[in-house]
């Protein structure tokens, strides 16, 4: 094969997707990553990144296109890196997903005979973002803007509005950096270090419809705090919580430790299956509510309860999972290391009523080991760990409990595939369902189902 350089023009046939979504092109059979192209397209494409083993180009021009290519609806779309898939029709959306996943335990991984259903997506995929997360900036003319990062920088796209997060958010967002402009608020300057605002952080009750509003700063003097209250009071009457969260590391971290309330409650409610959750601002709660139903649903399937049994609810956060699959079990044990999430946890139960329910503070590894001591043996363990996976060390710790079942939620497919084949000796991987927690990008959930081989 000749040199490729940078710059040139070649043309070809996307043969393949990777799992962030980008066409694959071949030269001889040098691989070419495209973004925004689709299989069996023809393309006309320039070669940005010459590297040893690949290249990355721009499309240029699609030439013969795929029926499978929609107009994207966002006029951000192709500036903004928060979603990588609007140009897809939605089903293709989803049979990409099915797709890294089979690639994944049928290819890579030894479970060629594991079934993976189709993945389970939304019958409205945009307006789905129960929480908002919006970098602050300032233009060339030192006015204050908001939106998301242009793909692969920290160079925030200005925009009014976000066709996946929830409309009320954006109208919040709009309105805030207009008080900000009229006050003259300090911003934040990445580069420098200075300035007040870094983020604003909005959270909505996906049944309750109760909103929180964080600032977050760098420092403690938060002036015009109580204009800025105000004003979004007078305007937004559903706003229940206002929030100072403070954070001063200069890292990429959005939130500190402290906050402060400014108004309102210091936590919203929002519902699940008629199980009521208390929400902080620095809360683990799943971001698309409508789909997180359909992946507890799925997971409470798995789980196989007749209200007999003893649940281990592992990573259990602020206890969702395991409120939600309470009133199904004889009991539910939560662990989980950070202690405001347990807190929280148990504040839930006690809302709930659900007094079948412990949870307790620690390594998952430890507590677990403490429980067993104590007489404790689950008959279901759920597992949904962090994007790293599975600490090594939990699931040895998991393999000497032995419960007749464990249902895996991950985040993370290429994780889960990997303490999958941990678990293989005494474990038969039954299944695989993948939920689309995240319409318009190429994250996809996955929940799985083992079960313990008898010998």
């Amino acid at each position: 094969m000749e040199t490729l350089k940078k710059n040139e023009v070649h043309t070809g046939k996307v043969i393949d997707l990777t799992h962030e979504g980008h066409g694959v092109v071949k030269i001889d059979r040098y691989p070419v990553f495209v973004p925004n192209a689709l299989i069996e397209e023809e393309i006309e494409y320039k070669l940005i990144k010459v590297k040893k083993n690949f290249a990355i180009g721009k499309l240029l021009e699609v030439k013969n296109k795929s029926k499978d290519r929609v107009e994207p609806p966002c006029v951000y779309y192709y500036k903004c890196g928060g979603c990588q898939l609007q140009h897809m029709t939605y089903q293709a959306q989803l049979n990409m997903k099915k797709e890294q996943v089979v690639n994944l335990f049928h290819r890579k991984g030894p479970f060629e005979d594991t079934p993976i259903q189709p993945t389970l997506g939304m019958e409205q995929p945009w307006r789905y973002r129960n929480k908002s997360q919006i970098p602050v900036g300032k233009d060339k003319d030192n006015k204050a803007i908001m939106g998301f990062y242009r793909q692969r920088s920290h160079d925030i796209i200005d925009m009014d509005s976000c066709l996946i997060q929830d409309e009320q958010h954006q109208n919040i967002m709009n309105y805030v950096k207009h008080w900000f402009n009229e006050l003259n608020m300090s911003i934040y300057d990445e580069k420098n270090k200075r300035g007040l605002m870094r983020h604003l952080v909005i959270r909505t009750g996906y049944h309750t419809d109760e909103i929180m509003v964080i600032f977050v700063t760098n420092g403690k003097k938060f002036k015009n705090a109580n204009v800025l209250v105000q004003k979004l009071i007078s305007e937004f009457p559903n706003i229940t919580s206002i929030k100072q969260n403070i954070n001063d590391t200069h890292s990429n971290v959005i939130m500190g430790p402290q906050s402060v309330t400014l108004y309102g409650k210091d936590k919203i409610v929002d519902e699940l299956s008629e199980v009521t959750f208390n929400i902080s601002d620095q809360s683990f709660y799943q971001i698309n509510s409508a789909q997180t139903e359909k992946l507890y649903q799925k997971a409470i399937d798995y789980a196989q309860l007749t209200g007999e049994e003893i649940v281990l609810d592992t990573y259990c956060g602020i206890g969702t999972i395991g409120l939600y699959m309470a009133p199904q079990a004889k009991h539910v044990y939560g662990v989980e290391v950070v202690p405001s999430a347990i807190k929280d946890a148990q504040e839930n139960a006690t809302k709930n009523q659900l007094n079948n329910t412990t949870f307790e503070c620690g390594k998952a590894e430890d507590v677990i080991l403490e429980w067993k001591a104590q007489g404790i043996k689950p008959d279901v363990v759920m597992v949904d760990p962090p994007r790293k996976g599975c600490d090594e060390t939990f699931i040895k710790t998991l393999l000497k409990l032995n419960p007749k079942r464990i249902v895996y939620i991950s985040c993370n497919p290429s994780t889960q595939q990997r303490d999958a084949q941990l678990l293989s000796d005494n474990y038969h991987l039954v299944e695989i369902t993948p939920v689309d927690m995240f319409p318009q990008t190429t994250h996809i959930e996955t929940v799985a189902l083992f079960e313990r081989k008898e010998n």
